[in-house]
C-alpha cells in the first residue's frame, strides 16, 4: 500500500514533528547541506513520522531531558518519500558507497516514516561533536568500529560518549541503530515494516 507525500496530512497514522516537544528539526534534504548538494524535497513537507516512531522519538526526547538537562534531539531526516530515495540511490551509481543508502527496490524504512536520522544539540543549541558528520560515508561513521577508532585515536572518548548518549535514549525509546551510520535509527524490524506499513511515494 502506498500514499503520495502530498496526501500524508490526511492519514491519521502519521504525525507531524511539530506536535512533539523537546526536539529540533533541520531536514538536510530540504536544503543543500547534504551529500547530493541540492534540495531534494522542494515543496514537499517531510517533517512527518509514523505515529509509532513519533511516540518513540517523543519518549527518547523526554529521556534525554532527564539524563542530560538542556540537551535536545535534532532530527536531520524523518519521512523520506520513495521518489527521493530513488534519487539518492541513482546519485551513488558507479560508486562503492551504496551501502549507505537502501536500495529503492526493497524500500527504505524512511519511506514508511519508521526511521529517522538524528543527532544531539547542547544547551546552547550547537550540534555535539560525533567524530564525523551526518551522511559522512567513511568508516569513522560506523558504530561497529568505534572501539578500533577509539584505540587508534581517530575518535576521542568525548565523541564516543556523545554517540553512546544518543544511542542510549533512542534505544530506550524503542529504536535500533545500524552498523555503519551513527545517526540512523529504525523502529521495528525492516522486513516487517516493508510488509505491513504504508510506503510514502
Amino acid at each position: 500500500m502506498t500514499v503520495r507525500c502530498e496526501d500524508i496530512a490526511s492519514r491519521p497514522e502519521f504525525l507531524h514533528l511539530s506536535a512533539l516537544e523537546g526536539i529540533a528539526v533541520d531536514l538536510r534534504y530540504a536544503g543543500v547541506d547534504n551529500f547530493v548538494g541540492r534540495d531534494l524535497y522542494g515543496s514537499l513537507d517531510c517533517a512527518w513520522l509514523h505515529r509509532l516512531a513519533a511516540t518513540g522519538l517523543g519518549l527518547a526526547a523526554a529521556l534525554l531531558a532527564r539524563e542530560a538537562p538542556g540537551h535536545r534531539l535534532l532530527v536531520l531526516d524523518a519521512l523520506r518519500p520513495h521518489r527521493v530515495q530513488v534519487q539518492l540511490w541513482d546519485h551513488l551509481e558507479g560508486t562503492d558507497l551504496r551501502q549507505y543508502v537502501a536500495d529503492p527496490a526493497r524500500g527504505s524504512i524512511h519511506s514508511f516514516g519508521m526511521a529517522l536520522d538524528v543527532t544531539l544539540l547542547d544547551p546552547r543549541g550547537r550540534e555535539l561533536d560525533m567524530g564525523s558528520g551526518f551522511d559522512e560515508m567513511t568508516e569513522r561513521s560506523h558504530p561497529r568500529l568505534e572501539a578500533r577508532h577509539l584505540a587508534s585515536g581517530e575518535l576521542t572518548p568525548e565523541q564516543v560518549r556523545h554517540r553512546e548518549l544518543l544511542r542510549r535514549v533512542l534505544v530506550r525509546g524503542g529504536f535500533q541503530g545500524v552498523d555503519n551510520e551513527w545517526w540512523h535509527f529504525d523502529m521495528l524490524d525492516r522486513q516487517h515494516v516493508r510488509q505491513h506499513f504504508t510506503r510514502v511515494d
